[in-house]
């Protein structure tokens, strides 16, 4: 149930020496929905065996405590079914601190646990204002540096709220830690689909060719929830879809798909060519803003069938709100390859479905001679389908049979479940895996960080100094009318939804 022998080899393809994981607020949801699961899907698989997992968070939790609790983490879903003998052996390497993050007294226990081991990392999984609290207590005690082997810390997003802030956190990051010590994890980006976009890039001869402004026409990134914020209404209010999704898992994917062939596979020539993408933006300025940007807030409508909230009603949302729950941009890259070529991003909550995809339009043959039998011919399009059907489809036009020349578009699909046989690895798996083993390819460099937030702070500024009401979109729709706008100017439409 859980080995292929036709992948074994690949699993077993990165092995890491032995290690202790901390995870700094390991009460938390996303130990409980991710963290846990992950690391025990890597044990299950044979990728990791000789490790130990602590907990620290504030909670007075014992060892056995956690334990416990990581027994129900498991006995639900995927591993609800594996045999109880297996899960006892990943429990009995649990072990837990108990201790708040600004108390030395905590650390210098954590480091009785851990210094029984050359290789560390440590996971904050808390809010970022804990961040600076862990670092410096990490450096104070030591537990920083390991002589005989490695200390790596993965620092979970939002990683800062503007340039200002993000240059601090990297400041704090720095005083304690060397850069290539620090993983910043965008578990967008360990998707698998994601991932493929290098291998149909630079592995497929058919593609790369045409991948420029000669060729392609337009290029639409989509990202759209079906729900809504639910109970996040207070970290919503405070981020808003340009810092929660623009800023780090939009642009990831976004820099993989225009970034140049790197030289060869090694993390810093593919993150470096990833920051030439960044830095090749044309700026959006204060004049330009709504000429380029559209941001919305979603109102009370019908989503998947049922009566479905305005962001207003939301629990933790001011009634006064200028929050965007949707937003679309249109975007240039001042590079040989891609002048002139827009780049469409549209992003947003309580949306007509979920669906995350990329969608790359050729253009057009220079000579239309099919376009009076044409009964629904288009462009060609190769879209990258990232959730919720992983997989790659590409529209081609072909005649109709018939004794008549019709030509409609038809499309060549690969999809990941029905090829490899198997569900695709979790993104935090990969993630994890990656860090143990010291691979920092798909982690956010500093530079990256800095240059993304660089043009994202420029359209936050503003925003903030536009008077004007948010759009608004019913809940179940396709976001605001005025988003239609952004394509139409250059004879575009979205992609429905």
């Amino acid at each position: 149930m859980f080995s292929n022998p036709l992948l074994d080899g690949l699993q077993f393809a990165k092995e890491p020496a032995p290690f202790v994981i901390t995870i700094f607020g390991a009460t938390g949801d996303l130990t409980r929905k991710k963290l846990v699961p992950a690391l025990f899907s890597l044990f299950l698989k044979g990728n990791i065996s000789q490790f130990q997992v602590v907990g620290f968070a504030r909670r007075p939790w014992t060892k056995e405590s956690f334990q416990a609790e990581a027994a129900s983490m498991l006995a639900v879903g995927h591993y609800a079914h594996v045999p109880e003998a297996q899960k006892k052996a990943f429990l009995e390497k649990l072990d837990f601190v108990s201790s708040t993050f600004d108390d030395p007294d905590g650390y210098a226990r954590l480091a009785k646990v851990v210094n029984a081991w050359d290789n560390k990392v440590y996971y904050m999984s808390t809010p970022p204002d804990d961040y600076e609290n862990i670092v410096r207590n990490l450096g104070a005690s030591g537990l920083n540096k390991s002589p005989s082997g490695y200390s790596r810390v993965i620092v979970e997003k939002p990683f800062g709220r503007d340039l200002a802030t993000a240059r601090e956190l990297n400041d704090i990051l720095s005083s304690q830690l060397e850069e290539s010590q620090i993983y910043r994890i965008d578990h967008y980006i360990g998707k698998e689909t994601v991932q493929n976009i290098l291998v149909l890039r630079f592995a497929n001869g058919i593609f790369e060719p045409l991948w420029n402004n000669r060729y392609i026409d337009n290029i639409q990134i989509t990202v759209s929830e079906a729900i809504g914020v639910g109970t996040r209404g207070n970290y919503y209010e405070k981020s808003g879809t340009l810092r929660d999704m623009v800023q780090n898992h939009i642009f990831q994917i976004m820099t993989l798909l225009l970034m140049e062939p790197p030289n060869d596979l090694s993390p810093d020539t593919i993150r470096t060519e990833k920051v030439k993408v960044l830095r090749s933006l044309r700026p959006i300025t204060h004049k330009d803003v709504n000429k380029y940007t559209v941001r919305g807030q979603y109102s009370a409508g019908i989503s998947q069938g049922k009566t479905a909230k305005g962001y207003l009603q939301e629990d933790g949302v001011s009634p006064t709100s200028k929050t965007e729950t949707f937003v679309a941009l249109k975007l240039f890259l001042d590079t040989w390859r891609w002048e002139g070529v827009p780049v469409f991003i549209r992003v947003g909550k309580s949306m007509a479905r979920r669906m995350s995809e990329v969608a790359v339009t050729f253009k057009q043959p220079p000579l239309q001679i099919f376009k009076n039998q044409a009964s629904d011919g288009g462009n060609n399009q190769l879209v990258i389908h990232i959730q919720p059907d992983e997989g790659v489809s590409f529209s081609i036009n072909a005649k109709i049979p018939g004794y008549l020349t019709q030509v409609r578009p038809v499309n060549m699909d690969f999809a990941y479940g029905n090829t490899f046989g198997e569900a695709t690895p979790e993104a935090y798996e990969r993630l994890i895996l990656d860090c143990l083993v010291g691979d920092s390819t798909l982690y956010t460099r500093r530079d990256e960080i800095e240059a993304s937030w660089t043009f994202i702070t420029r359209i936050l500024q503003g925003w903030a100094d536009d008077p004007s009401p948010l759009p608004q979109y019913k809940a179940g729709s396709a976001g605001p009318e005025e988003a239609k706008e952004l394509t139409s100017s250059v004879g575009v439409k979205w992609r429905k939804l």
